[in-house]
């Protein structure tokens, strides 16, 4: 009996990492993960239609491509702004601010983002929603989850977004971006989640919703730590919040840069 408690006094004092749904770095294995994933998962309150959805998954070899291949993030600021059309995304979204003033001071009344920096972050994001993304947003974290590279980061995520489909904030079936991102300015599930504003009024948290991504997206920005009236360049109080959007340097002064622009 002795071996046996002792045993058992081991297997109980192992690290939860040690226990957790193991990664790997090709996709051999990405079935039997998921059954690991999905108990683990039902264990943090997802309920059977995130669970399902979850099973449903393939592992996305599109994903792990574009995980290895950013380029776009190493280019020098000049040739970001150029390659990305920042002078097309400023020329559009002083555009849309001046069409929609009111919807945009709303936006800055209740949580203090200028519209320059939202209309930025949107057409950097998807073109003010001309392209939201072609890959199953589930499986896209899933597959990332289970990839030994970034499990930690995405595992949160894949939480998230499990539980979205049991609230109906998204499907089995919803797409976007390679590594998951989803809706007008492609968050990531367990931010959607977290932050998800109703921004037109319909009771529903829809980030393919124009509305709601807006107001979600200034909702994140001021639970970050946004200071209303702040500068937001570089070495000003607001520019860190812009860089909780993106960890890319030329991605948070594109962001800026460009921001300032729509808003002059």
């Amino acid at each position: 009996m002795l071996p046996r408690l002792a045993a058992a006094l081991l297997i109980s004092t192992l690290p939860l990492a040690a226990q957790a749904a193991s990664c790997s770095d090709t996709g051999g294995q990405y079935n039997d993960w998921k059954s690991e994933m999905a108990a683990e998962a039902k264990a943090e309150g997802v309920g059977k239609r995130g669970i399902d959805a979850l099973m449903a998954t393939s592992y996305s070899k599109a994903t792990i491509g574009a995980d290895r291949n950013q380029k776009s993030f190493k280019y020098s600021l000049e040739k970001f702004l150029q390659v990305r059309g920042a002078d097309t995304i400023v020329q559009q979204g002083r555009s849309r601010k001046a069409k929609n003033a009111g919807f945009y001071d709303s936006l800055e009344a209740a949580y203090g983002i200028p519209a320059g920096v939202l209309i930025a972050i949107h057409g950097m994001e998807t073109g003010f929603g001309g392209f939201m993304g072609d890959t199953n947003v589930v499986a896209a974290i899933a597959t990332l989850t289970y990839d030994c590279r970034r499990s930690d980061f995405f595992r949160p995520h894949l939480i998230g977004a499990l539980k979205m489909v049991d609230k109906g904030m998204i499907s089995a079936k919803t797409v976007g971006a390679k590594h998951g991102e989803l809706g007008h300015t492609q968050f990531l599930p367990g931010n959607a989640y977290t932050y998800g504003v109703d921004g037109n009024g319909d009771g529903v948290v829809d980030l393919y919703n124009q509305a709601d991504a807006l107001a979600t997206t200034a909702n994140y920005l001021k639970k970050k730590g946004w200071k209303p009236g702040k500068g937001y360049q570089e070495g000003e109080p607001n520019f860190a919040v812009i860089k909780e959007w993106n960890a890319a340097k030329v991605y948070q002064q594109a962001i800026a840069i460009m921001a300032a622009k729509i808003d002059s």
